[in-house]
């Protein structure tokens, strides 16, 4: 049986390119799309802020398009938000949930100390991510990222969690100081069906500089939840 496509959707200010690597990989073996949502790195902005729920609905108009369901959707950093937002919304289109790098902690909710931690995060990260995710966010302009930075903070991520029926993987890089430890912990937690992988030596962005690994995870926790497999 052919595996679920896949669909990666990408954090706050950034694009595509830093999941190029998992996207690369996943696609050995399904159809895998990686979307560019509106105003992020050059696409064109939204006359209005976008809220957690416009991102999902342009997500699940572009899956409808495509006549897909049941799709293994993969959130990166907010893009895990959208991800959860999407399947709350629409949970015919999301057979499971891949959650990497999750945000917002609520024990740092604040601009300020996510700030100093996505700072922190590039002595965790290879110099062409860094390259990669700074291009991005000049490509966004620093009026788009603030306005989308809003609904980041805001949006109820353990809450979403824990209502949300599919199963639930929580990724993340043991060096990741934005989705820490017990953060990621309660999420696995709080989800119906959740589970947490810790990715050794990594940080925030795991999903390009641990791809093989990554993917390799996702696929294992795809064959789990198959009619007959042992859990």
């Amino acid at each position: 049986m052919a595996a679920s496509a896949a669909v990666i959707l990408h954090g706050l200010g950034v694009s595509h390119r830093y999941s190029d690597r998992l996207q690369e990989e996943l696609s050995e073996s399904r159809l895998t799309l990686s979307f560019d949502l509106p105003g992020f790195a050059g696409t064109p902005r939204p006359p209005r802020p976008f809220s957690v729920a416009d991102h999902a609905d342009v997500v699940a108009a572009a899956l409808d398009a495509r006549g897909l369901t049941a799709c293994t959707v993969v959130g990166h950093s907010m893009g895990s938000q959208f991800a959860l937002e999407l399947a709350l919304r629409r949970p015919d289109l999301v057979g499971a949930l891949v959650l990497i790098g999750p945000v917002t902690d609520p024990a740092r909710p604040t601009g300020w100390q996510q700030a100093l931690d996505l700072a922190a995060d590039t002595f965790a990260e290879p110099f062409v991510t860094n390259l990669i995710v700074t291009t991005d966010y000049l490509r966004t302009g620093p009026r788009w990222f603030f306005t989308e930075l809003g609904p980041m903070l805001e949006y109820p991520t353990t809450e979403a969690v824990a209502s949300v029926q599919a199963p639930v993987l929580v990724v993340r890089g043991s060096r990741d100081p934005i989705a820490r430890r017990r953060w990621c912990q309660v999420l696995a937690a709080r989800a119906v069906d959740g589970r947490l992988l810790e990715v050794q030596g990594h940080g925030h962005v795991v999903q390009r500089s641990a791809a093989r690994t990554v993917a390799a995870s996702i696929e294992q926790f795809e064959a789990a939840l198959r009619p007959g497999a042992p859990r």
